[in-house]
């Protein structure tokens, strides 16, 4: 059994998990908005918030456009409360000048519209009306994310669960290489059962990996996300031989 003195010591930076937040939108608003104030002032950490949006960015990608039906968009502003009156002017909706001036308040009541959507489009029934307007959802999926941190509570690696598609997204918080040379392999560990190998992972960058169809059972609660250190290559046997380093539940 290993004992807390033989687990690789994981202690970075308080700011690399908040900037990982920021990115990831998982902060609420009172901590958003001040971290958002730290970017403008703080050359370091707007450095951080910077290297998680790269780390990230491919997850747009995966993303695609939702066409919303007219009827939606009424039904937003009504919920908004702005004035029909000041909306039925002709031609105040497809005027290039007025949605350049709207600025962020368009922007605004357009992630307003495409969260109301996702939660309302099986109930919608579109109405006989022009062109519907496309909006562009929120940069990243609405999928769980998981804190993988060491016994100190130390987070060491970020990990996103898509049940739908059956794939983890693990994101490393940086940290300093194994003095040993050896490697972090990832574990998905189902409640009452021995641990899975889901394949070696990075500690500089992010990786996706497909969850087998015999292990898609265990991405519910009660299940753990593990990472020990192994050898080169991973576990030879296919059971953890090295230290757990890091761990979190679903």
């Amino acid at each position: 059994m290993n004992t807390p003195t033989d687990r690789l010591e994981i202690d970075p930076p308080d700011d690399e998990l908040l900037a990982a937040e920021l990115v990831l939108g998982v902060l609420d608003a009172a901590a958003r908005r001040a971290a958002q104030a730290r970017v403008q002032g703080d050359a370091a950490f707007a450095a951080r918030v910077s290297a998680w949006e790269r780390r990230l960015g491919g997850l747009i990608d995966d993303v695609a456009p939702v066409a919303v039906p007219d009827q939606v968009w009424m039904r937003v502003r009504e919920h908004l409360g702005w004035n029909e009156a000041a909306v039925a002017k002709p031609g105040l909706w497809s005027s290039l000048a007025f949605w350049r001036g709207l600025g962020f308040a368009g922007l605004a009541a357009a992630i307003a519209l495409s969260v109301y959507v996702m939660r309302q489009r099986d109930d919608v029934v579109p109405a006989p009306t022009p062109a519907p307007i496309v909006v562009a959802p929120p940069p990243l999926a609405p999928v769980p994310v998981v804190t993988l941190a060491s016994d100190a509570g130390a987070p060491a690696y970020l990990a996103s669960v898509d049940t739908k598609n059956a794939r983890v997204r693990v994101m490393p918080v940086p940290a300093a290489p194994d003095a040993e040379g050896r490697v972090p392999e990832l574990w998905l560990i189902p409640a009452g059962e021995a641990p899975r190998s889901l394949g070696v992972i990075d500690t500089t960058q992010a990786r996706e990996i497909a969850i087998p169809a015999d292990l898609r059972r265990a991405l519910v609660a009660g299940s753990l996300l593990a990472v020990s250190l192994e050898p080169p290559g991973g576990a030879p046997h296919g059971v953890p031989t090295g230290p757990i380093v890091a761990k979190g539940g679903i």
